[in-house]
């Protein structure tokens, strides 16, 4: 079988907006990379994310005429509201297929000293003191090319700089790139937890790349899971929607966090962070920092000592 790639490149506003129309209709996924991205820069010289590219895969069979023609007028009628090109399809043989965005997936630098690198890369530009991730999503959520990832990764990088040992939990661990992240950079162990089975896979192989399987566990669950456990962490870390976070605030979300511990909440676009900012508080966790690219927003929160 052959797929259809479908692809649109869209402000950071509209991404969220297509990649729920794309889910519909997409195979195992959808993915939402910046656009233009340099391979070999430090933070201060990232290009703002103006654009970003949202692509999904649906079978080439009976069917994908009238998938295609759905998405366009699914796609037009948004338009009215987010102006947008119209989408590209191309044909991606079946061998192919699990492979094809490695093709948009290069080396990149964030922070101060994180350098991620795709797992069949082999880079010359390393550094010595370079924390170096290795990466390989497959189907998960997670390359650090998003900017709701590079937010986390930045806000980790700052956060365990004088704080070792950490205990943390990476809850929508998808392929487990903010919990290595926390590892290399000195927590002491990582709890990774994902409705998605692959998300799990993924989380393992790659901690297996990293050399840091026997500090990270992944599991297959969600906030109830790790709420029923009565565990508390020190560090947690969500990278998910605004929606799923409001959503979970009123589950208990700051349940799962002990007094004194802090969080970071991605996958925000700007106009919702208010209302993210006030559900974390009913929670009872504090807002106390915001880190931005472009439109896309990162919320680091306390949970207060009583």
């Amino acid at each position: 079988m052959n797929w259809v790639e479908v692809s649109i490149e869209v402000d950071g506003e509209a991404a969220e907006a297509v990649a729920d129309i794309f889910q519909r209709y997409g195979h195992q996924g959808v993915a939402i990379e910046q656009a233009g991205f340099p391979i070999e820069v430090w933070p201060d010289e990232v290009p703002p994310a103006d654009k970003l590219i949202v692509r999904a895969y649906f079978p080439e069979n009976n069917e994908a005429e009238a998938a295609k023609q759905t998405l366009r007028e699914a796609l037009w009628y948004m338009s009215r509201l987010y102006p947008m090109p119209e989408p590209t399809f191309r044909i991606v043989n079946d061998e192919d297929w699990a492979n094809a965005w490695k093709a948009h997936y290069h080396p990149l630098r964030l922070g101060k000293r994180l350098y991620i690198r795709p797992e069949w890369t082999h880079p010359t530009d390393m550094k010595p003191d370079d924390i170096v991730l290795i990466m390989d999503p497959g189907m998960a959520f997670g390359t650090g090319t998003h900017p709701t990832t590079q937010l986390c990764l930045i806000s980790i990088e700052e956060m365990l700089a004088d704080w070792p040992y950490a205990e943390v939990l990476d809850l929508g661990c998808g392929s487990g790139i903010l919990g290595i992240a926390a590892i290399k950079l000195g927590a002491r162990h990582v709890l990774g937890v994902d409705i998605d089975e692959l998300a799990v896979k993924s989380t393992l192989e790659n901690a297996g790349y990293n050399d840091v399987l026997e500090s990270i566990t992944a599991q297959q669950g969600s906030l109830e899971t790790v709420r029923a456990s009565g565990q508390q962490y020190d560090l947690l870390l969500a990278n998910i929607l605004a929606r799923v976070i409001t959503g979970m605030c009123d589950e208990g979300l700051g349940d799962v966090v002990r007094p004194g511990g802090k969080a970071v909440f991605s996958g925000i676009i700007l106009d919702q962070a208010d209302d993210v900012e006030a559900a974390l508080r009913r929670t009872g966790l504090e807002p106390t920092r915001r880190r931005t690219i472009t439109d896309w927003v990162a919320i680091e929160a306390i949970k207060p000592i009583a």
